[in-house]
């Protein structure tokens, strides 16, 4: 099975994805935890990641799709991944698809996430990450309207889509969650 997560940051894509990675037996892939890797290991591109995750800006997607592609070419990638925190935005979906069809392993579901900000804000302020600060939430939270938003229609239309109410307890949302992709398995 090959899954995406959407969300706003705070919406628990990277708690719900990992454990359903584990419960389905394939990869979690999740870019933030990739780049940020990148940036601790401070090369060159991790230099450049850091940059842009430091000033709440997102990743160019030239860079962020190169390692993606080349992570999931890796075998524990065969049965399938879950995509969290990727793709942001519709050319990021499309090369996706595109890298996908390539693979003749097309996307099963997309999971979105959906809760209020006021709680996402609650969220992200006790998350406690060093590059979490008011200013940088409210830039991510207005990029992902901006730019991930739309995916929310891109998907819809490609009949993939399964929207979750993220605002209820960690148990019920990830039910909620196993059930939308137990619908289409």
């Amino acid at each position: 099975m090959r899954i995406v997560f959407l969300g706003p940051p705070g919406a628990g894509k990277g708690t719900q994805s990992q454990k359903l990675a584990g419960e389905l037996g394939i990869a979690h892939l999740s870019t933030g935890e990739m780049l940020r890797g990148e940036r601790a290991r401070r090369t060159d591109l991790g230099l450049l990641v850091a940059d842009y995750l430091d000033n709440g800006q997102l990743v160019p997607d030239q860079v962020v799709l190169e390692i993606v592609a080349d992570r999931t070419q890796l075998d524990d990638c065969g049965p399938g991944c879950i995509f969290d925190g990727f793709p942001r935005n519709l050319a990021q979906a499309e090369a996706l698809d595109q890298l996908l069809a390539q693979r003749h392993t097309p996307l099963d579901v997309v999971i979105e996430l959906v809760i209020e900000q006021g709680e996402l804000l609650k969220r992200l302020m006790k998350r406690g990450r060093g590059d979490d600060n008011m200013a940088t939430i409210q830039q991510r939270l207005q990029s992902y309207e901006n730019q991930t938003a739309p995916l929310v229609k891109y998907y819809s239309e490609r009949m993939l889509l399964q929207s979750i109410d993220a605002a209820g307890s960690m148990d019920s949302v990830y039910d909620a969650i196993l059930a939308a992709v137990k619908s289409v398995k």
